[in-house]
């Protein structure tokens, strides 16, 4: 599979080098919110929307700003659409499901400072992905994000009905369970290798 195909790119930001568990990109909602499945797969999915929506107009701002000669700009500007895409998210979410808008409470206004939506839009600059490779690695993060956070939520339900000792209950189980999630995403290096 060649490196700069559409399937590798989507791969790549999916599993091999998923913002999470491989690059540990947006680790505060992911151990945030994922303590139940109800509020982690609409998470991960308002946070893929707002990646999305960062990284296509991340792209054409990096056209505009390089035609004009000011990329020094982009920082700024990758910041701009961030805060404007998440405010977007967050008025859809309050207007069509006010519940699941009260239950991710202070999770969801604090996407503007996830990182991993910056980093999406840092990484695809610098990588110099065409609009289809940026749409392909946006849609690949933003399903790696929300597989990571549903799995995590998945493990901590499960093991909410476990006999746990007291000793790694709480933050301390949740940081092992991260732990192994990376590890085992960590055996997905190898794919697209040559």
């Amino acid at each position: 599979m060649a490196a700069d195909s559409l399937s590798f790119i989507f791969l790549d930001a999916l599993l091999i080098n998923n913002f999470v568990l491989a690059l540990f990109l947006g680790i505060c909602p992911f151990l945030g919110v994922s303590a139940q499945y109800r509020t982690a797969l609409p998470m991960g999915l308002a946070t893929a929307l707002v990646m999305l929506i960062s990284s296509l107009c991340a792209y054409a701002l990096n056209a505009a700003l390089t035609s004009l000669g000011l990329p020094f700009l982009r920082l700024i500007s990758y910041i701009a659409v961030i805060a404007s895409a998440v405010q977007l998210v967050e008025m859809i979410m309050k207007k069509f499901s006010p519940t699941l808008f009260r239950a991710l409470g202070i999770y969801l206004p604090l996407i503007t400072t996830n990182c991993a939506i910056l980093g999406l839009a840092l990484f695809q600059t610098m990588r110099e992905f065409n609009f289809l490779q940026s749409l392909a690695y946006s849609l690949g993060a933003g399903l790696g994000f929300t597989l990571a956070l549903v799995l995590m939520a998945g493990l901590r339900e499960r093991l909410a009905l476990a006999n746990v000792p007291a000793v790694s209950q709480g933050a301390a189980l949740s940081l092992m369970l991260a732990g192994l999630l990376s590890l085992s995403f960590m055996g997905f290096a190898g794919l697209g290798g040559e």
